[in-house]
Formats: structure tokens, C-alpha cells, sequence
């Protein structure tokens, strides 16, 4: 056998990122929290770089987007006579939470004054306002650290501090992660979480099953006691949310908001970037002026020349990060007009190709740009991944436009509806879809569910029967 070399030319083609875009990726895909981390950074860093709106100059192509970003893809326009027949009382609405005082609080309001006076730093502060918008109806917060971490941009450990500082509020048992810390935090401050009954929190599934005897052996108590210890916790709220009359995330502090456009224009809606979420960072044209003439040697010269080109690159780059996001949740409105006329039943299956094609960007930029970006709207404040999901196909097999996240809402309303006599299982949920036309099998209802944090439908009974 022989070995011999060959040389051979090959003609391939790669994209190879320059520093700037790679920076303007990673600001594109960055929450608000993070975002404000970088800005607050670089105005340490750069001296060219301000908040003061007395010290301005945008750089030229910046001042144009400025003038007229809206005029780039003429959203008035092309939204003018969508969701014709909205909720009038959505025009004008401020997203500014300062502005959102009724005579009543809701629940982010009343979150929101105590982090103001409980939690100093300011860092923290904004994680804690960010969290308010994970909680769910009953007031907990289920999602898991790592989710949260991601989904904010804020490192764990600073995160599970904030969270403890969180659960110190009032309601108490707000910010728990399950039904057994929401209680056992009532019980804390109550000073009654003794031995025994961190035992019978534990073992909460079994005070569901009414296995008393087995609850009075674990928890080394009688049964005169055991009874004792449930009164207590019956007293207790298991969801600190339910004396809130709006659901928490209605009133959040959203990076787009939509607005019924006047009828002189068409009518329809109209999509534009809340100011008060916008980083407001200019360059320092007064300062350049001063110490340019003081500048010596080339070192200096040179140090200052490259500040000013990074805080005009940055301040280029958050004007068409701000673009960007105009436009792709200009084109989701556009795309989910039923579902802000009728609600989520009627919300369209939606991928990101969908978007992308429409407006001529990449779907790795569509995914940057839904995650962690929220959206103010009619019916309430949405991350803008919300509008995205697979569709479900009819009985025959035909494709159907009709999404996952209104089929789960499909089940929630059926199993909401549900006689205490007549308890739906999977799969009577599932014949009942199929009436409908909706091919969901058994399994598929039972992730749903699950998904929703529904019972099954043996526990559903139990709990309804106590109920009553």
C-alpha cells in the first residue's frame, strides 16, 4: 500500500461576524434587565456617553431612524381598519406605572409601592418589579430559577435574594413556588410552623385523601390535634392573589404598546415603543468639545477618537434594536387581529418563518427579539413568544387554523364549566374536541392540562366534593 499527497483547492463560502454585529446580536436578544445592566456599564466606561437630554447629539443615520422609524414600514398605514370594533377604553392608555393609580390598586400596584420602600438597591429593585409579571392567578411563582434566570437576565444568586426579599410582602405567601411554602410563610409569620405541622405541609396530598390516621403518625400528633392543626391551616389563604380584583399581569409595564388608532386615520390599531422602557442614553457632544483642544499625544487622541465612535455605534445599535422590535410585533398584530377582537380561542398558530418571511429577517432574529419583549394590549400584557405556537388539525385530518394555546384555553373553560356531578376525564375531553373537530388525542389533553397545573380529574372531584 502507498501513501500519497494531494493538494487540493476547495471554494467555500462562510459569513463572518464583525465585533459590532456580534455586539448588536447579543443587545437584540437582551431583556430589559439586562439591557439596563449594559447600559449602566458602559456609561462608566465611555465618558462621551449620557442620560442628559441638555448633552445631545445622535449621529446622523441615527437621527434619521429617530425621525422617522414609524415611517419605514408606515405602521398606521398598513394597520389602519385591523381590530376595527375594539375596546374603546384602550385608547390613550399610559403605560407609565405611576400613571395606573385607581381608586382600587390591583396587585402589581400594591407589589410595586412595597418594593419601592423594602428593597434598596436599585438592580434588585428592577429584578423584583420583573417578577411581579411570573406570578400566576393565585399569586405564586412557579417558574424555576433557571427559567427565571434566562428568561430576565439576571444571575441566580442575585435572584434567589431578591426572591426571598419578595416573600417578606404583603399579601403573605406571595412569591411562594407551591401551595405548601404560601402556607407555611402564613404559618412563619403567625409564629405556628412548629415540627409538626411542617410535617403535615408536607404531606398535604394526603390531607386531600382524608388519610387521617397515616397523617397522625407522621406528624406524632392525636387526632384531636391533627384536627386542631387543619382548622388552622383552613383559615389560612392558600392563594394570596384572590383578594386582588385584576389579574396581575393586566397592567405591566410593556416594551410595545398597541393603540385604537381615531377613525380620522381608519380606525384599526396602531403599534408603537413605550418611551418610558426605552434606555435613554445620548452622546455627550459638550464634553467632546471641551476636552478635545486639551488633548496632547496621540494616545489621547486616539482613546478619545474611539470613544466617540462606540457611543455613536451605540447609540445606533439600541435605535435599531427599538426598530426591530417595532416592526416584528407590528407584524404579529397584524397576523393576530382575531385574537385581540375575540380572545385567545381565536388565537392563529404562528411560527417564527411566518414573521420573518413577512418583514425579510432571519428566524434566529425573530426568536432574539419575542424573548423576554413584552407587549401591552387590550387583553392584557404578553411576552411576544406568547403568539407563537404549532396548529392542531381537524377530526379528517385537514389543517385547521386554530392554535395549541386555544385549544389548552378550549379545555380550561370545559373543566371550568364541569358539573361537580359529572367530572370530565382526558378522554371525554377529549371525544368532546373531537366533536368540535379538533383531532386531540388523549395524552395531548392530559399535557395540556398538566401544562395548566389542572388536576386530574379524580382529584378534581375529591376537591370539588369537600368543597361543596
Amino acid at each position: 500500500m502507498t501513501i500519497q499527497a494531494k493538494l487540493q483547492l476547495k471554494q467555500s463560502q462562510s459569513l463572518t461576524l464583525t465585533p459590532e454585529m456580534q455586539q448588536s446580536i447579543k443587545l437584540l436578544q437582551m431583556s430589559a434587565v439586562e439591557l439596563q445592566e449594559y447600559i449602566e456599564d458602559e456609561l462608566i466606561k465611555n465618558p462621551l456617553l449620557t442620560t442628559s437630554n441638555e448633552e445631545v447629539e445622535l449621529p446622523n443615520k441615527a437621527k434619521e431612524q429617530e425621525t422617522d422609524r414609524l415611517d419605514d414600514f408606515d405602521t398606521g398605514h398598513f394597520l389602519a381598519g385591523v381590530g376595527a370594533g375594539s375596546n374603546s377604553s384602550f385608547e390613550g392608555y399610559n403605560y407609565d406605572l405611576e400613571n395606573q393609580i385607581a381608586d382600587k390598586k390591583n396587585l402589581r400596584e400594591f407589589l410595586a409601592e412595597q418594593i419601592s420602600l423594602e428593597i434598596k438597591d436599585n438592580k434588585d429593585k428592577l429584578v423584583a418589579t420583573s417578577l411581579i409579571d411570573f406570578l400566576d392567578e393565585a399569586g405564586y411563582l412557579r417558574t424555576s430559577i433557571e427559567v427565571l434566570a434566562s428568561e430576565i437576565g439576571c444571575n441566580k444568586k442575585r435572584l434567589k435574594r431578591v426572591i426571598r426579599q419578595l416573600q417578606s410582602l404583603q399579601p403573605t405567601g406571595i412569591f411562594a413556588n407551591s401551595l405548601e411554602e404560601c402556607l407555611s410563610l402564613q404559618l412563619q409569620e403567625q409564629n405556628r410552623l412548629d415540627p409538626a405541622m411542617q410535617k403535615l405541609l408536607v404531606n398535604l396530598d394526603l390531607l386531600a385523601k382524608r388519610e387521617m390516621k397515616k397523617l397522625c403518625k407522621i406528624c406524632g400528633v392525636s387526632s384531636e390535634d391533627l384536627q386542631e392543626m387543619v382548622i388552622e391551616i383552613q383559615a389560612l389563604n392558600p392563594k394570596p392573589a384572590s383578594d386582588f380584583d385584576n389579574f396581575v399581569t393586566q397592567n405591566v409595564i410593556a416594551d410595545i404598546v398597541m393603540k385604537k388608532l381615531p377613525k380620522s386615520v381608519g380606525g384599526g390599531w396602531g403599534v408603537e415603543l413605550n418611551p418610558d422602557a426605552l434606555p435613554k442614553v445620548l452622546i455627550n457632544k459638550r464634553y467632546y468639545t471641551e476636552v478635545k483642544p486639551a488633548l496632547k499625544n496621540k494616545g489621547e487622541k486616539n482613546y478619545i477618537k474611539e470613544q466617540l465612535q462606540t457611543a455613536k455605534w451605540l447609540v445606533k445599535a439600541l435605535d435599531q434594536r427599538a426598530v426591530t422590535i417595532l416592526r416584528v410585533a407590528a407584524e404579529i398584530i397584524k397576523r393576530q387581529n382575531a385574537f385581540f377582537l375575540y380572545g385567545i380561542e381565536y388565537l392563529k398558530p404562528m411560527v417564527f418563518r411566518d414573521i420573518a418571511e413577512a418583514i425579510d429577517m432571519h428566524e434566529s432574529t425573530i426568536s432574539r427579539v419575542v424573548n423576554g419583549k413584552y407587549i401591552g394590549t387590550p387583553r392584557g400584557v404578553f411576552e411576544l413568544r406568547y403568539f407563537f405556537s404549532s396548529s392542531i388539525t381537524t377530526s379528517n385530518g385537514g389543517a385547521v387554523e386554530v392554535s395549541s394555546e386555544a385549544v389548552k384555553a378550549k379545555i380550561k373553560k370545559l373543566i371550568e364549566e364541569e358539573d361537580v356531578k359529572k367530572i370530565l376525564s382526558d378522554e371525554a375531553i377529549s371525544k368532546i374536541l373531537k366533536e368540535e373537530g379538533l383531532n386531540v388525542a388523549r395524552r395531548t389533553v392530559a399535557k395540556y392540562r398538566e401544562a395548566m397545573k389542572i388536576p386530574t380529574s379524580a382529584q378534581r372531584k375529591r376537591d370539588k366534593r369537600a368543597h361543596a
